[in-house]
């Protein structure tokens, strides 16, 4: 008699356990092709190193995981692949970066998801060693991705510059800071960029891509507000309506 509740227990908890697994491999996202990117790695107008921006690279694929993207068709991107082996990079570069994600999207080819967070500048993104334009990050994105529903997302200073060259049809777009303003929070001692940190607060309550720009872009705000920074950075969001139709809900939280 003793031993049926234990085994009733075992039972119930392999149930649960097989059922987040099944809604892990049912999540319309798992299908994705994902670059999480860290394109630098020292402090904003400091001559010194901050994992401000590989902190963000690590926990939003985690957090990306944790809401349907497959483990397996995400490939992360760091200045310094040594730091946190438990979430292994590869050196960036937007050579790499394309490489990549064409090599991703052959298997995975539901969707892609671009994520780079760096410095910014009116010109571009920061990847490594280069400065990458908007017209180069669209012709890697386009080239490997094609139509197929798309999300690109730069956390950077004057990151609304990407704006007009990924936005599509079949495009979501969202930047950290409008064209001419700058985004905060990636000195010495911030743990994420303020953009980043309001992605990873956002994606484990956010209903879908949408429901995550605007619980963000809220998020920021407030950062910024009660840091007294200004002028604010007003992050962009651009929805082509192919994507909005077939983008989905993300998995439960957890699942």
């Amino acid at each position: 008699m003793n031993g049926r509740p234990a085994r009733a227990l075992v039972f119930a908890l392999i149930t649960l356990t097989l059922g987040c697994v099944a809604k892990a491999q049912t999540s319309p996202y798992a299908q994705w092709a994902v670059v999480v990117a860290a394109g630098d790695d020292r402090a904003a107008h400091e001559d010194v190193p901050t994992l401000a921006f590989d902190n963000a690279r690590r926990d939003v694929a985690t957090a990306l995981i944790r809401r349907g993207f497959s483990p397996a068709n995400i490939a992360q991107f760091s200045l310094d692949p040594l730091n946190f082996p438990d979430a292994p990079s590869e050196a960036t570069s937007l050579k790499a970066i394309g490489a990549r994600l064409n090599e991703l999207s052959k298997t995975a080819s539901a969707g892609c998801l671009v994520y780079v967070t760096s410095h910014g500048s009116p010109d571009g993104v920061v990847t490594g060693e280069t400065l990458t334009a908007p017209d180069e990050l669209a012709r890697v994105v386009g080239g490997a991705c094609g139509d197929r529903p798309t999300a690109v997302i730069v956390s950077a200073c004057f990151s609304g510059v990407f704006v007009p060259a990924l936005a599509g049809p079949n495009r979501f777009v969202l930047t950290a800071a409008r064209r001419d303003r700058s985004s905060f929070g990636c000195s010495e001692s911030d743990r994420y960029p303020f953009f980043d940190a309001c992605i990873i607060e956002s994606l484990p309550v956010a209903a879908d891509f949408a429901d995550l720009a605007d619980r963000a872009r809220i998020c920021v705000n407030h950062k910024e507000i009660e840091a007294r920074m200004r002028p604010a950075s007003m992050p962009q969001l651009r929805i082509g309506e192919r994507f909005r139709a077939l983008a989905q809900r993300f998995a439960p939280p957890g699942g």
